[in-house]
C-alpha cells in the first residue's frame, strides 16, 4: 500500500489528499487541517523514521487512539512503510473492551492523543513496552531510510469487529485487501465514477473498514482528497457539504434516516455537484425520497469486513431497484450460492443464506487473512470451502441480489454490528440476573435496537430501578451502543427441545413486548462517551 501511495504521490503531488474542516478539528486545533500527497508523505515518512528507531518492524502491531483524526491515516502508512499493522482504536468503547483490544492484538506500542493518554496509560498500566506521547514524541522530522520486505500478503491492519460469539475478532486485513477494495471501487466508473478533482466526505471512524480501507484507499489510488469528519453532525452535515465543496459522500442508513427527518429548503438539491452517495444498510423506504429530494444516487451496497473485495455487491447500474434493498447484482469476480440451513441451493426466488467466495484458483483471494487466535472460527466461516455470511437474500429474475434478513445472532445498529452473546455475557454478571436473551428490535433511524429479556434470581424485584442498575452495569462494561436500549423482565425464557435458548422465538417475544408497552425504555441514556 505505501508503494501504492509513493506513486500517487508522484502523480498528485500537490493536490490535496487529507483534510479535516474546523468543525472537526476544533477540540485540539486552531483552524482546519489540510495535507496534499506531498505533504502526507513528509508527514508519514517523519512517522516511519521515528517508529523504526523504536524498533518497530514487520510482524509488529501498534494501537493508535486518534479516533477520527487524520493522525490515524498517517499513521497507516507510516507503519504500513516499516512492515508493521495498525489497530485503530475507539475511545468511546469502555476500559474493559479498550484493554481487551490492546492485549489480544498483542500491540507492542501504543499511541495516543493527548485528550486519551492519562486513561490509556492507566487501562493498560504496564501491559505494554511503552507508550508514545501522540504524534509529537513520533515526530523526529528524520528521513525514512526505505521500504522494508512487506508484500501483499503482510498485515496491513487489525480491525476488530462484532460476530456471534461473544467476544469481538480481531480481523487480519492485507495489503492486498486495501487495494484490492481501492481499485474495485475507482473501477465501478458510470454514476460511481471517480478521478483526481473529487473530494469524499464522510464521518464514518476509521477503526471501520469503510472509512480506513474503501474510502481511504479509492481517493488514494485517483489523486481525490478524503474529507473527514469527527463525528456525524446532521444539523450541520448539509452545510458541511457544501463549504467542502463534496462530490462523493459516505453514509450509512441511521445517517439518511436522519437527515430526512430536517425539514425541506429550497437548497437541498445537489444535482450537478454531489456524484452519489454510498449509504449501505439504508432503510429502502428512505432511498427514493432521498434522491428526489437531494438530487443524486442514493448507492445501496452489501460487504462484510471479513469480505473485503472478494465478496462485495453493488447496485450501481440499471435497474437498481430502488426501495427493494437491492445489493446489485454479483460481480463476474465474485462467486456466490443462495443455500438453506443445511447448505443446500434454494430455489430460484427462494431466500437462503448468502455464501461467497473469489472466482479462480484461490477463493479466499481479496478476503480478510482470518481472524487472529481464531483460526477453529475461520475455519468455520469457510466451511466447504465457501464463507458463510450468516446474510439472509433472494435472487430476482434479473440475478439482482435483494437483502432480506441476518441468519447469525447479530445486531445491527447505527451501521455497528453487535453480539447478542456478548451483551448476555455482561448481564450475566450482574448478582440478580439467573438468565437472559438478547436480539434485534426493528428502529426507524438506528435500524436495529437492542432488547434484552432478564429472569431474575429469586429475590431480585423488577422494576425502573433495577432496569437502571442493569443499564449501569452493562455500560462499564461495554461501548454505549452495544447496551440495552430496552430492558423486559420475564419468568421464563422460551426454550428448543434440547433446552437451548429459542432465539427465533425470543425474537417474536421481543416484539410483542415492545408493541405492549411492557418494557423499560433506555434509549435515551445511551450516549457517546465526551
Amino acid at each position: 500500500m505505501y508503494d501504492a501511495f509513493e506513486q500517487s504521490v508522484a502523480r498528485y503531488g500537490d493536490l490535496p489528499f487529507l483534510r479535516s474542516p474546523e468543525s472537526a478539528t476544533k477540540t485540539y486545533a486552531d483552524s482546519s487541517i489540510t495535507y496534499t500527497y506531498n505533504e502526507t508523505l513528509r508527514l508519514s515518512n517523519s512517522l516511519a523514521a521515528a517508529y523504526k528507531n523504536m524498533g518497530v518492524g514487520p510482524g509488529d502491531r501498534v494501537a493508535v487512539a486518534y479516533d477520527a483524526r487524520l493522525d490515524v491515516y498517517l499513521h497507516l502508512l507510516a507503519l504500513n512503510a516499516v512492515g508493521a499493522s495498525i489497530v485503530p482504536l475507539n475511545s468511546s468503547a469502555s476500559d474493559s473492551e479498550l484493554l481487551y483490544v490492546i492485549q489480544h492484538s498483542d500491540s507492542k506500542i501504543v499511541v495516543s492523543s493527548d485528550e486519551h493518554l492519562a486513561r490509556i496509560k492507566d487501562i493498560i498500566s504496564e501491559l505494554v513496552d511503552r507508550i508514545a506521547l501522540g504524534g509529537a514524541e513520533l515526530d523526529t522530522g528524520g528521513k525514512f531510510p526505505g521500504m522494508t520486505g512487506a508484500g501483499l500478503t503482510t498485515e496491513a491492519a487489525l480491525l476488530y469487529t462484532s460476530g456471534t460469539t461473544g467476544k469481538p475478532k480481531g480481523c487480519m486485513l492485507s495489503n492486498e485487501y486495501f487495494l484490492a477494495i481501492g481499485v474495485w471501487y475507482n473501477a465501478l466508473g458510470g454514476i460511481c465514477s471517480m478521478d483526481s478533482g473529487d473530494r469524499l466526505l464522510t464521518a464514518l471512524p476509521p477503526n471501520h473498514m469503510n472509512a480506513l480501507a474503501t474510502s481511504f484507499t479509492a481517493m488514494m489510488l485517483c489523486g481525490g482528497c478524503v474529507v473527514q469528519l469527527d463525528r456525524f453532525h446532521p444539523s450541520s452535515w448539509w452545510q458541511t457539504a457544501r463549504e467542502e465543496k463534496a462530490t462523493i459522500i459516505h453514509c450509512l442508513g441511521v445517517m439518511v434516516a436522519m437527515l430526512l427527518t430536517f425539514p425541506e429548503h429550497a437548497d437541498d438539491n445537489f444535482s450537478g455537484k454531489i456524484k452519489f452517495c454510498f449509504g449501505p444498510g439504508s432503510d429502502p423506504r428512505h432511498q427514493g425520497k432521498f434522491e428526489d429530494r437531494f438530487g443524486f444516487p442514493l448507492i445501496e451496497a452489501w460487504a462484510m469486513t471479513e469480505t473485503g473485495a472478494g465478496g462485495i455487491t453493488i447496485a450501481d447500474k440499471d435497474p437498481r431497484h430502488v426501495g427493494e434493498r437491492c445489493i446489485g447484482v454479483p460481480s463476474p469476480s465474485m462467486d456466490y450460492r443462495i443455500v438453506d440451513e443445511n447448505d443446500n441451493d434454494v430455489g430460484n426466488g427462494d431466500p437462503g443464506e448468502l455464501l461467497v467466495r473469489s472466482t479462480g484458483n484461490n477463493p479466499r483471494f481479496m478476503f480478510f487473512s482470518g481472524y487472529y487466535k481464531d483460526e477453529k472460527a475461520t475455519e468455520e466461516g469457510w466451511q466447504g470451502g465457501w464463507w458463510h455470511t450468516g446474510d439472509v437474500v433472494r435472487q430476482g429474475p434479473d440475478d439482482s441480489l435483494f437483502f432480506v434478513d441476518r441468519r447469525k445472532n447479530v445486531i445491527r445498529r447505527s451501521g455497528e454490528n453487535i453480539s447478542a452473546v456478548e451483551v448476555e455475557a455482561v448481564l450475566l454478571r450482574h448478582e440478580t440476573v439467573h438468565s437472559c436473551a438478547v436480539c434485534a428490535v426493528p428502529d426507524e433511524i438506528r435500524g436495529d435496537e437492542v432488547f434484552a429479556i432478564i429472569v431474575l434470581r429469586n429475590g431480585a424485584e423488577p422494576g425502573d430501578g433495577l432496569a437502571a442498575g442493569l443499564f449501569d452495569h452493562c455500560l462499564q462494561h461495554l461501548t454505549y451502543f452495544k447496551v440495552p436500549g430496552y430492558i423486559a423482565f420475564a419468568d421464563e425464557l422460551p426454550l428448543t427441545a434440547s433446552q437451548k435458548v429459542s432465539r427465533g422465538e425470543v425474537k417474536s417475544l421481543a416484539g410483542t413486548i415492545l408493541d405492549a408497552g411492557q418494557c423499560n425504555d433506555m434509549r435515551h441514556l445511551k450516549k457517546r462517551r465526551k
